[in-house]
């Protein structure tokens, strides 16, 4: 019966119960639409930041991370693989590269980039690169003088495919060494830098150039849920103990990106408390008008033996079914309005320049989390029913003596 009575209490005044409805429609609403464009974000940051050569684990020679020379290697990749692969979840894949700083030059210019040598069947699924080749072809596992360089930096070059780059690095005996490569394919990335950064040729080719027999400079790990990346890497260091081979996960290898997304939830806490205390006003304001409305009913309810505990609880189910109708109006608008914009993203081309500097692509597309959701309408049910009290205490309180001066 007092759901009732809240029920048509609400209604008596339809404008007012809009009014604070919408408020807590748009409150939900900016909270999870705009949650989830900033956790699209950071997934795209890390899910960029993993295929961009860096995985969720990373094995290195004892040394290598410290000073990344050609001199650190793992003499035998399929060895220390197959003492790990117990380790590895369903769905894992991983790839093992030969990387080194080099020199790339041609008639007009030159640049300091990574060489990076990869078996292009193990870099689908591992890195962007598997992927990526936009225009010509990617090179083949036996290629002795193919490479693939990204859009800026043919550009940067002024090159084309079928023309040469010539590379020059420092071999296994310090010294200088240096092959010319024909240009057999374009790779595009999110990011410019990243096509200006790397450049790839076989494995097989980079370990001749280099002088490394059957050596490698890294194996790079992908798992299927990036959750679990330090429960396998606590298991593939135990596998590894005593060997000379050093493990890292991306939070060692991306550690701007780590504390970003330490702070990220403790961001989206105070959000959420900043937009409930502009919706807090007008929910206290309006409650508080109908109370004063109504002081001759809260009046007559009190000459008629009604208890102030129970004037404060009705007025408390009328202020929550008000927060719950628009909680659930404002989680559909929110939810419905994210499954368009996933569908194709948004574009953000025209701030391109800026966002790559902070390491995001142009195309936003967001992330809808259940916790985010959650936390969101408990932060408008709780606290909204919390600021409720006022208004009902001053209900509570109102004697008939009070209600019968009131006009």
């Amino acid at each position: 019966m007092e759901f009732q009575i809240a029920w048509r209490n609400i209604w008596r005044n339809p404008r007012r119960t809009v009014i604070i409805m919408i408020a807590v429609i748009i409150g939900v609403w900016t909270m999870i639409a705009l949650t989830s464009l900033m956790r699209g974000m950071v997934a795209d940051m890390l899910d960029r930041g993993i295929a961009t050569l860096t995985g969720d684990i990373k094995i290195y020679p004892a040394g290598f991370h410290d000073d990344p020379s050609i001199s650190f290697q793992i003499n035998d990749a399929d060895f220390v693989l197959s003492k790990i692969a117990n380790a590895f979840p369903e769905d894992t894949q991983y790839a093992s590269r030969v990387r080194v700083n080099a020199i790339a030059s041609n008639a007009r210019h030159s640049a300091g980039l990574t060489l990076v040598g990869i078996d292009p069947g193990q870099e689908k699924g591992v890195s962007f690169i598997g992927n990526g080749v936009l225009d010509g072809r990617m090179i083949s596992r036996d290629d002795k003088n193919a490479i693939v360089v990204g859009q800026a930096l043919l550009e940067k070059f002024e090159t084309r495919i079928g023309r040469k780059l010539i590379l020059m690095s420092q071999d296994r005996q310090n010294e200088i060494t240096s092959k010319a490569y024909k240009i057999v394919g374009v790779f595009r990335s999110k990011l410019a830098s990243t096509e200006k950064q790397f450049v790839f040729v076989s494995k097989s080719s980079a370990q001749n150039m280099l002088g490394m027999e059957n050596g490698v400079s890294e194996i790079s790990i992908v798992l299927a849920d990036h959750e679990k990346t330090g429960r396998v890497a606590e298991s593939i260091s135990t596998a590894l103990n005593g060997s000379d081979l050093e493990i890292y996960t991306w939070k060692d290898l991306l550690p701007m990106l780590k504390s970003y997304m330490e702070v990220f939830d403790g961001f989206i806490v105070l959000w959420f408390l900043v937009i409930f205390v502009a919706m807090a006003f007008g929910i206290v304001n309006t409650m508080l008008m109908a109370v004063y409305e109504r002081m001759r009913e809260f009046g007559l309810l009190k000459a008629l033996g009604m208890k102030p505990a129970l004037i404060l609880r009705s007025v408390l189910i009328e202020s929550g079914i008000i927060l719950a109708i628009g909680a659930f109006a404002g989680n559909l608008l929110a939810i419905g309005l994210v499954m368009i914009i996933a569908a194709t993203g948004i574009d953000l081309s025209a701030l391109a320049s800026g966002l790559e500097y902070a390491g995001v692509s142009s195309i936003i597309y967001p992330e809808l989390v259940l916790k985010d959701v959650f936390l969101a309408n408990g932060v408008v049910m709780v606290l909204g029913l919390a600021v409720s009290i006022y208004p009902a205490v001053k209900a509570s309180r109102i004697t008939p003596v009070e209600a019968m001066a009131h006009t």
